[in-house]
This record gives structure tokens, C-alpha cells and sequence, in this order.
């Protein structure tokens, strides 16, 4: 996830996540007077080069206080970190005042699209009151979920308090459902969990809602979802209907793909693993979400499927540390052209969980001063998994760093779902034959493509689901279809509505399963890794052209090839100084967002599910619950 700390995240309120700007009564503050008369072009470009540059001297101090916030979580930092969070409130509310006055003026192109992106990054919420108890509702979540233990009942681990990283662990490795449904619902605990005035998690977050509709609403949206999805280029009723088409083109992929694990489950399990539905258990699918499914590769591998290798094995006989899984990162952009990290990078970062402390260990990279100061913030674990995570948090580093020359309401991706794409898109080039050139594997094993495909598609294609419903919650949240009564039956329906899961165990609305997943309580918009699934294969098939590829897509590695690189980086230089349909077109030669690239790569396992599917006479797709709370019932 890209930590980039400046004006245009500003609008999620996510403390780790966006600038805790301070006002520091900046010397460069000034922003013209209302006067009567019309704005001259004169008043609107110092109006825009003083609060561009008050904004970012803002972020640079907020982007500090964050980063030791989420190291170190404590009651102070928490304090810090809101109040330099409520002094940014103080100034983009004044911006917001200020900036009406240029209102519907002509302008040229560069600095128009400078007033359009300001205006988008704004938040003003006049009352005082409001402000400070916005930021301390911000911090106070996070911080709720950064400490957040899951605390079984029963089983083996009946007794103990387990971080995050210790329940991806087990629900990793486990194949007792037993023991898997009880480390699930202990972590879904987090998402009750009550402050140091006893109020829980559900109820700050109906408050935070309310207040960041308020603030949306002073600056002429209808409510913060609306504001959202206006930041693309397009109108919110735009980038809706584009998100349901990106879905309905690749719907069908997901279908075949659901259809075959809950058979190979049933297998496992028996008929306890599905509802009468059709709804796959959540609890079995490897991960605390249920958003990506690789750690039960084991459990649907294709028969014939020769043995392969086992990434997480070779790192830890080859005794990879962490700081060697970010070298290796590293290595792939440096084979593309780009320079080293800076020095700085490795001294400031952090790759292991501390022993002393409470950090938040979602996996983060930064930009603190806008320029080289780096930083990746990751608890990393030997495996597989993270060795792809790192790949994608340097694409948010390297991003940062090519559009660093840019103006600093430029300095952002050309969308948010850019930014997530990139690391991801060199991450699809770790192949057999990318891991032999690095010196991981000795030869190339012998596997087919099924196989292959198969253990990428139980992730890739397994998340998209994932990646739409928790913003299809929110934004229902934020307009009011969704009511606080019923936060937790509209979230099971629209896991059932999209993935196709249900709860282990019956869930009621005093739980908030909502608040189990990061990006709720800390509040970052998640489409961006929807359309990040999509836009990878987008840039990884222009990247394989640009590299002269002919072969099948799915065994295209661009490591090394400074040609593709070349274009990739005239892409990412652009950062958000155009409309991301241009930037898309510099690598790709599509200006539109585009479900293909990604069927292209999976079409032999589509075809080869398809006929499992049909040989099992598993009924495709699958029905919704009269009660999305009940749980597994038969």
C-alpha cells in the first residue's frame, strides 16, 4: 500500500495513511483576499504556488509524525499524530474557502488541472469541535486495529493473544477446521475493539462517517463516497458504471475458478466446507479475508501436476533474511534501468516486527519528503507471499521516485490503482525462468501451465471480488443506504453478493467484521487494488510487447530489459500531471481500462477449469442466504 502522505489521500482520513499536515504558521501561507472584483490569472497562480507550497511543507511534517505514529503506538503518539492531523483540517478548511473564488475562471491547461486536483484534495469542516474529534477518531482506529489481538476460547491456542502475522500464520498452514473457524473468529474480535473510554470500534466508526460526510458536504458532495470516486478523471456515476463493467468482464473468470476450489474443498472437508448455497466457508480459504486463496494451493493442485518448487522453502534453505527479500525487489528495478534505492532507504525502513513495541505491520512503502527519503515499513515472514509483496511495495517507492520531479500536485499516480499496479505488474514476471536467472532455482522444473496458472489465479483472480466489496460497502455507507443497524448484514451480503463466502460461525450486528480488515478502520479507499488487478495485466502485456515477447503471457519475464523499462519510467514520470488515460497510453497503447489483458493470461486455465467443472457436474455460481449472519447452516 503506497503511504505517500500528501494532499490527494487527505480525503480518507487514514492517519498512517495520509498527511498529518501541520499549519506551523508557514511563512508561505498567504492566500489572496476576497475582494469584489473578478480574480486576474496573476492572483490565481500565486494563489496556487502559495498553498501548493504551504501543502507541501504540511505533509512533510505530518508524513513524519505518521511514520512515528505507526512505529511506535502509543496514547502520545496517537495524540501527536491527530492534533497534526487537526491543524491540516485548519488549513485545507481555509483553502476551501478561499479557492471558491476562482470558481468557473479560464485558466491554462497545467494550472487548471492544478485547481481541479486541489479542489478534489480539500476537507473543511468549519466547526472546531468537529475537526478535533475527526482526527482523534482516526488515530484512535488504526491504532485500534495496530494493537488488535485474536484471543481464542478454545482449541490449542485457547489461552493466548495472537498478532496478525501469527493468525495469517495458521490460517496459512492449518488444515484442521476446527481450529481455523476458532483463530478466525477470535480475530474478528478486532473489530469490537473499545477505546480507552470504553466506546467500541463500530460505534467511532458510525461517528467518523458522520463527520466525514459533514466535511464533504461543506465542499458541495453529496457525501465522501461521491468524493471518492470523483477523483478519476470522470464523475462519480462514471467511474461506478466503469468499475461494474471492469467486473462484469471478468466475473466470469472468478466463477469457473470458485467453482472448482469448493469442489476440491468439499473433497477436503466434506459437505461442511460449502452452505447449501453453494458458499464457500471463509475460514478455509487461507487467509483472515478470504481475499486471496495461494496457501491452499495444496489442496487444489491439479492431479497430474508435477511437484514443482516451493518458494518459501528455497528462501529459507538458501536462508534469505528479510533484508535480502527487499535486495532481490530492488535487483528487478535496477535490471530495468532504474537507479539504486538511497542509503537512507535501508537505514530508515523497517522489515522486522519489533520485540518492544506495538507497530502497525500492514505492509506500507513511503515518500516522506517528496523527494529520496523512501521507506518501506513491513513485518516481513520468509515466504512466498511476502517475497511478491515486497516486489509491490518498491513499485510504490520507485513510482514515488520517478515523478519526484514533477510539481507537487502532480506527485501522485496518474490513479490510485496505477500506483497499487505497478510492483504488481513486476511481480507477474517472477517466473521459473526469472528465478533461475537470480540464482533461486538451480533449473527450470518441469510443470505445466495449468499448474501454473492455477496457483497465480487462486490469488490474482481470487481477489477481484475482494477488491470491489469493501468499497461497495462504504460508499453505501457513506450514503446512507447502509445504516448503522445493519453495517454487519449488508457487509455478508456483499461477500456473498461477490466472492461467494459466508461466515464460519454465525454472526450478529453487535460484531463489526468490517473493522477485521485494515483498510476499513484506517479508512483507505480500496478500489484502487480492483483496478490495480486489472491495470497490471495491462502493463505487464505492454511491457512484454515493448520486450519483443511472442509467446504464450503467461511466461513473459521482463527482467533485465532496459527497453521495457525505458517505457515503463516514461509512464511513471508522468505521475498525475495528466488524465490517466494518456499515461496509460504511454505504455500501453490503450487509453481505456481493459479486463482483456487479463483473460488473455488465464484463458488455457479458464478452458482447462471449465472442463473440471463439467466433469464434476458442480453447478457453476451460487445462491444468496435468506440471513447472510446465520453462518454455515446445512
Amino acid at each position: 500500500m503506497c503511504k505517500r502522505f500528501i494532499y490527494a489521500l487527505v480525503l480518507t482520513f487514514a492517519i498512517a495513511v495520509i498527511p498529518a499536515h501541520s499549519q506551523a504558521q508557514s511563512k508561505t501561507t498567504a492566500a489572496p483576499q476576497h475582494t469584489k472584483s473578478a480574480p486576474t490569472l496573476a492572483e490565481a497562480e500565486k494563489f496556487m504556488a502559495d498553498n501548493e507550497a504551504l501543502l507541501e511543507d504540511l505533509a512533510i511534517k505530518g508524513s513524519r509524525a505518521a511514520w512515528v505514529q505507526s512505529n511506535f503506538i502509543t496514547d502520545d503518539t496517537e495524540a501527536i499524530s491527530a492534533d497534526a492531523n487537526e491543524k491540516f483540517i485548519e488549513a485545507t478548511t481555509k483553502i476551501a474557502r478561499d479557492i471558491k473564488r476562482f470558481d468557473g475562471m479560464k485558466m491554462p491547461p497545467e494550472l487548471a488541472r492544478k485547481f481541479m486536483l486541489l479542489k478534489l484534495s480539500l476537507f473543511s469542516l468549519t466547526d472546531p469541535k468537529d475537526r478535533s474529534e475527526v482526527t482523534k477518531l482516526g488515530t484512535g482506529l488504526e491504532a485500534s486495529y495496530g494493537k488488535g489481538k485474536a484471543c481464542p476460547k478454545e482449541g490449542k491456542e485457547a489461552g493466548q493473544c495472537l498478532a496478525i502475522s501469527d493468525v495469517e500464520k495458521i490460517l496459512a498452514s492449518s488444515r484442521d477446521p476446527e481450529e481455523l473457524k476458532q483463530i478466525w473468529t477470535a480475530w474478528h474480535t478486532v473489530g469490537m475493539d473499545k477505546d480507552s473510554s470504553g466506546v467500541n470500534m463500530r460505534d467511532r466508526y458510525t461517528k467518523f462517517i458522520a463527520l466525514q460526510n459533514k466535511g464533504a458536504r461543506e465542499l458541495g458532495y453529496k457525501d465522501m463516497g461521491a468524493m471518492w470516486r470523483a477523483n478519476y478523471d470522470m464523475t462519480p456515476e462514471q467511474f461506478s458504471a466503469e468499475v461494474e463493467r471492469l467486473w462484469n468482464q471478468v466475473r466470469p473468470l472468478y466463477e469457473s475458478l470458485h467453482t472448482y476450489v469448493r469442489t476440491q474443498l468439499v473433497k477436503k472437508y466434506g459437505p461442511d466446507a460449502v452452505t447449501k448455497e453453494g458458499l464457500i466457508r471463509a475460514d478455509l480459504l487461507g487467509n483472515p479475508w478470504a481475499q486471496e486463496w495461494g496457501n491452499i494451493y495444496p489442496l487444489l493442485a491439479p492431479p497430474s501436476a508435477a511437484k514443482g518448487y516451493n518458494l518459501t522453502e528455497i528462501l529459507k534453505e538458501k536462508k534469505v533474511d528479510e533484508l535480502g527479500m527487499v535486495h532481490y525487489g530492488e535487483n528487478f528495478f535496477k535490471s530495468l534501468g532504474f537507479a539504486p534505492l538511497p542509503q537512507t532507504f535501508w537505514e530508515r525502513s523497517l522489515f522486522v516486527k519489533p520485540r518492544d513495541r506495538e507497530v502497525v505491520c500492514h505492509a506500507s512503502a513511503w515518500s516522506i519528503d517528496f523527494k529520496d527519503d523512501l521507506r518501506l515499513k513491513m513485518c516481513i515472514l520468509i515466504r512466498d507471499e511476502d517475497f511478491v509483496t515486497v516486489h509491490h511495495e518498491l513499485g510504490h517507492n520507485f513510482y514515488q521516485r520517478a515523478y519526484n520531479k514533477q510539481p507537487f500536485l502532480f506527485q501522485n499516480g496518474a490513479n490510485d490503482g496505477f500506483h497499487e499496479a505497478i510492483g504488481d505488474t513486476v511481480a507477474l514476471s517472477i517466473t521459473p525462468e526469472y528465478l533461475k536467472q537470480v540464482g533461486l532455482l538451480e533449473t527450470v522444473p518441469a510443470t505445466d501451465d495449468t499448474a501454473l496458472l492455477l496457483r497465480k489465479a487462486i490469488d490474482k483472480v481470487a481477489f477481484l471480488p475482494f477488491g470491489l466489496l469493501i468499497d461497495q460497502w462504504r460508499w453505501k455507507v457513506f450514503s446512507g443506504e447502509i445504516s448503522p443497524a445493519d453495517y454487519n448484514k449488508a457487509w455478508w451480503q456483499l461477500c456473498e453478493k461477490y466472492q461467494g463466502v459466508a461466515p464460519p460461525v454465525a454472526r450478529a450486528e453487535t460484531d463489526f467484521d468490517p473493522g477485521a480488515k485494515y483498510h476499513v478502520p484506517a479508512n483507505v479507499p480500496y478500489t484502487r487494488y480492483f483496478l490495480a488487478a486489472i491495470l497490471q495485466f495491462q502493463f505487464y502485456r505492454g511491457m512484454c510487447r515493448e520486450a519483443g515477447y511472442k509467446g504464450p503471457l503467461n511466461q513473459c519475464s521482463f527482467y533485465g530489459n532496459k527497453e521495457a523499462g525505458a517505457k515503463f519510467a516514461k509512464m511513471m514520470e508522468m505521475g498525475q500531471s495528466r488524465p490517466w488515460p494518456e499515461a496509460l497510453k504511454t505504455l500501453t497503447g490503450e487509453d481505456k481500462m481493459d479486463g482483456n489483458a487479463m483473460l488473455e493470461y488465464f484463458a488455457p486455465l479458464k478452458k482447462w477449469l471449465d472442463e473440471q467443472n463439467a466433469q464434476s457436474s458442480a453447478k457453476p455460481g451460487w445462491t444468496m442466504p435468506a440471513d447472510p449472519l446465520a453462518g454455515p447452516t446445512k
